[in-house]
């Protein structure tokens, strides 16, 4: 994947982000906690690297002439509503019915066509996949199972090594859904720097991952905890879960509870509010430090995404308490 990532389309629509040393935080827990802030892209979320890269792949002609058709939770549809807005195409996008409104709206405003279906990711995919066999020429975008897609979330890992000095940095946390992120930015770091850990983190009611690596092959959830919408998908792709095996040094689970306290972390050093799945990593690198009691450590967290409904935020407030 070294050659993918470098050579991938995302700086038509995405920025480099900055990468920040969460001053609080780091003393608390007496190492260094850097923040990759993908929160920060036009969109809010590190999606549309993938959903661009994939779609500036394909053929333009066939894009303009029958548009593209995704499922997504909402971060990367809007992805997608973005890409096709830049490239002149259309796009339709399916979303679970409990998709937040302030995604959902996010994709319209960008001038992607949504139809809400079903109550999980799962649903909303198969239903773009019926789209797809039924309407001629439409081309379906996975949200993180194809190489460009991985490819356009490894350019995420490419820009941390440009960032801090990567002979030591000890570890990069890393949110997990359907694996595309992670898979990504282990693909490209391990190849260049194996000795830094990439840790994918999941939220203790959707750990698909965590289950999939522990059994060696991909496990079906037949429920997940949806607190954290952006990760909470019941399997985890075939590609990814392939590098993911390879890859991963592990997976660290976190509950409503921590994250929200990450959440809260985030908003303290930045003014910034991220969502549950945008916060996970943070979580999980304050839970991986203090679990094995480690200091003077280097550590990077990826903030995946800031697309929060402002009625949760009262929820998130409460749990953090107790996180």
């Amino acid at each position: 994947y070294l050659r993918e990532v470098l050579t991938a389309k995302v700086y038509d629509v995405a920025v480099t982000t900055p990468l920040t040393k969460a001053v609080r935080l780091s003393e608390k827990l007496g190492s260094t906690i850097l923040l990759k802030r993908e929160d920060l892209q036009p969109i809010k979320s590190f999606q549309l690297r993938g959903a661009y890269n994939r779609m500036a792949r394909w053929p333009l002609q066939l894009l303009l002439e029958h548009g593209v058709v995704t499922a997504s939770a909402g971060n990367h549809a809007q992805g997608i509503a973005l890409a096709a807005r830049h490239l002149g195409c259309q796009a339709l996008v399916c979303m679970p019915e409990m998709a937040p409104y302030v995604k959902v709206r996010a994709v319209q405003a960008l001038g992607g066509m949504v139809e809400l279906v079903g109550e999980s990711f799962q649903e909303a995919q198969e239903h773009a996949q019926v789209r797809e066999l039924t309407t001629t020429g439409q081309t379906l975008i996975a949200p993180y199972e194809d190489p460009a897609t991985i490819a356009g979330h490894g350019t995420i890992g490419y820009e941390i090594l440009r960032q801090t000095n990567m002979d030591k940095l000890d570890a990069i946390f890393v949110a997990v859904g359907g694996g595309g992120l992670a898979a990504g930015i282990a693909a490209y770091v391990k190849a260049l720097r194996p000795h830094i850990a990439v840790i994918g983190v999941e939220p203790t009611g959707s750990n698909a991952m965590a289950q999939s690596l522990a059994r060696g092959e991909r496990v079906a959830l037949t429920h997940v905890d949806a607190f954290a919408d952006g990760v909470a998908l019941k399997h985890v792709g075939a590609e990814t879960f392939r590098l993911c095996l390879e890859l991963l040094d592990g997976v660290v689970l976190v509950d409503n509870a921590a994250t929200s306290a990450a959440i809260r972390d985030v908003f303290d050093e930045t003014r910034s509010i991220l969502e549950p799945a945008g916060a996970v990593a943070v979580a999980g690198a304050k839970a991986f430090l203090r679990h094995y009691g480690l200091c003077h450590q280097t550590v990077v967290a990826v903030t995946s995404g800031g697309n929060m409904n402002f009625d949760d935020i009262s929820l998130v407030a409460e749990l953090a308490g107790t996180g």
